[in-house]
């Protein structure tokens, strides 16, 4: 059974970074893609960040250039560094992990499989 669970969320202020961490375990496929989402309260779920197989990457518009999302391959776990961050940054950030190369959806959250708990972000002004 895929678990996958993250860490790393906490309260900062604007301009301050966090990372995030999503430990993934269980895994028996040889190709998956993963994805950061996030949901603030009355909105719905929308993609932040998401990696490929291969490692290609893609961002929403909002967070070019102040996250970056990687995956340490040794560890089965998968980063979210959060740089210079926004009040409007604030939501519940979720980790989630999809067999195949890459995501049909571009960085919807529809066809993943596997979610993790989510980890709370709250950036204050």
């Amino acid at each position: 059974q895929v678990q996958l669970v993250e860490s790393g969320g906490g309260s900062v202020q604007a301009g301050g970074s966090l990372r995030l961490s999503c430990a993934a375990s269980g895994y028996t496929y040889r190709s998956y893609y993963m994805g950061w989402f996030r949901q603030a309260p009355g909105k719905e779920r929308g993609g932040v960040a998401t990696i490929d197989s291969d490692g290609s990457t893609r961002y929403a518009d909002s967070v070019k250039g102040r996250f970056t999302i990687s995956k340490d391959y040794a560890k089965n776990t998968l980063y979210l560094q959060m740089n210079s961050l926004k009040p409007e940054d604030t939501a519940m950030y979720y980790c989630a992990a999809e067999q195949g190369n890459r995501s049909p959806y571009g960085l919807g959250p529809w066809g993943y499989h596997y979610w993790g708990q989510g980890t709370q972000v709250t950036v204050s002004s």
